[in-house]
């Protein structure tokens, strides 16, 4: 990644940039970030949603699954993919302002994530297309497993942007993934039990009709 990125820095150091612009790359490159992260956090919500309308009558299947089809169309196009361009952009720029982080080991971890961080996003259009298709064989609840990925490898962004070479491994960082972890099956662990009071309401009221 690092060898790739490396001609391109190059070519935009062949730029006078002038003394403001790290600060301006580094503003947008946080705001491209957080737009990035919030589209696709909503996104995957919005294929749970839109997996779960397979259970409806059909008529309101096809009304939800149509809607869901939309938003998550114009969620992707208008808000999370533009996210990601300005994101990548402006580390392009960053990086050709200190091409000496190429050299560096934590910026070589940081780009292997961003690298998996991309094909989460290229599998989310998979999954909206299959989905639009009526074809999706993801369950809600693997979706919302999937939905959990993004946050742990923000927090690993992080967490190397922060520390770079002082990268902590003690109990201070397993706590904090142990605690991202617990978010994550606490979460599963709610979804199975709304979806089984559901069914045992389901249940009694079938029987006492």
């Amino acid at each position: 990644m690092a060898a790739a990125i490396a001609p391109l820095t190059g070519m935009v150091l062949a730029f006078a940039w002038p003394p403001e612009a790290y600060l301006w790359f580094k503003t947008l490159h946080i705001v491209g970030v957080v737009v990035w992260f919030a589209g696709l956090f909503y996104l995957v919500r919005l294929f749970i949603y839109h997996r779960e309308a397979a259970e409806l009558e059909p008529p309101l299947r096809q009304a939800f699954e149509a809607q869901y089809a939309l938003m998550e169309r114009r969620l992707a196009n208008i808000i999370t993919t533009p996210g990601m361009v300005v994101a990548v952009v402006c580390a392009v720029g960053l990086l050709s302002v200190n091409p000496a982080w190429l050299q560096q080991g934590w910026m070589h971890a940081k780009l292997a994530f961003v690298l998996a961080l991309l094909a989460y996003h290229a599998f989310c259009y998979r999954l909206m297309g299959r989905l639009r298709q009526g074809q999706c064989l993801w369950s809600g609840r693997q979706l919302r497993a999937l939905n959990e990925l993004p946050t742990l490898l923000l927090v690993i962004v992080v967490m190397l942007v922060v520390f770079k070479n002082q990268f902590p491994t003690g109990a201070a960082t397993w706590f904090l993934v142990a605690l991202v972890v617990a978010m994550a099956a606490s979460i599963q662990f709610y979804a199975r039990w709304r979806r089984l009071r559901a069914e045992r309401q389901a249940a009694e009221l079938a029987a006492g009709g």
